[in-house]
């Protein structure tokens, strides 16, 4: 199904509030979109670098109007990325799965506790020049999800609507002259987020209009490298 129809159909224009009734449809349309989403392994890079898994965590937006994903901003205070844009998520422990790590950053992060139940599908996984292969989940927190963000690692949490990131002007791709690759931005509020989150959210959208569109291929601004 089209993500524009999707969106309008189940979120009426993204007006609709959230009844029971459109919190099961939503659910069941996202994860049988992730589902027939192929996803793809970077199974070439995974020995050189470190797995780590952030969520796509679906609850509703502002007001209870419509569906959003939540995005963190990191605290100041951390040693490596501070006050970045950025999915909660973080490296995998040892025997973890993808999943597992994903939920338990989710719960560590923003006390929010999901199940493997809630999990509707992963992406493509993206390696970073930081020396990370980072794999995406998706994961369905529902209605109400009650937020208790750590302030060693969270400094704000924002509920961004999937309308955000159906407008035509939401990304853009420039170059840089240290790479052939483009560079991709989000822009939101008057601020660009770099990949990895935004080449993550990127291929979120496009998933959700029935693409299967690649984004290991897109790179992170130089101040991301290290």
């Amino acid at each position: 199904m089209p993500f524009r129809s999707f969106h309008q159909t189940l979120l009426c224009c993204s007006q609709a509030r959230w009844s029971a009734h459109l919190t099961i449809a939503t659910r069941r349309n996202i994860a049988e979109l992730c589902a027939a989403f192929a996803r793809q392994v970077a199974a070439d890079a995974a020995p050189t670098l470190k797995r780590a898994a952030v969520a796509i965590a679906l609850t509703e937006g502002d007001d209870g109007n419509g569906t959003a994903f939540l995005l963190t901003r990191r605290s100041a205070r951390l040693r490596a990325h501070s006050a970045q844009w950025a999915l909660p998520g973080g490296r995998c422990d040892a025997g973890e799965t993808q999943a597992e790590a994903a939920l338990r950053e989710l719960h560590e992060e923003l006390g929010l506790k999901l199940s493997e139940r809630d999990v509707l599908g992963l992406l493509d996984d993206y390696p970073t020049r930081s020396g990370y292969l980072i794999t995406p989940v998706v994961v369905w927190a529902g209605a109400h999800a009650a937020l208790v963000p750590n302030p060693d690692e969270v400094a704000s949490v924002h509920r961004i609507g999937l309308d955000a990131i159906e407008l035509d002007d939401a990304f853009t791709f420039v170059t840089i002259p240290e790479s052939a690759r483009r560079v991709i931005r989000f822009r939101l509020g008057g601020q660009h987020i770099h990949a990895p989150t935004a080449a993550l959210i990127y291929q979120f959208r496009e998933v959700l209009a029935g693409r299967s569109t690649r984004v290991a291929d897109l790179e992170q601004p130089v101040f991301a490298w290290k």
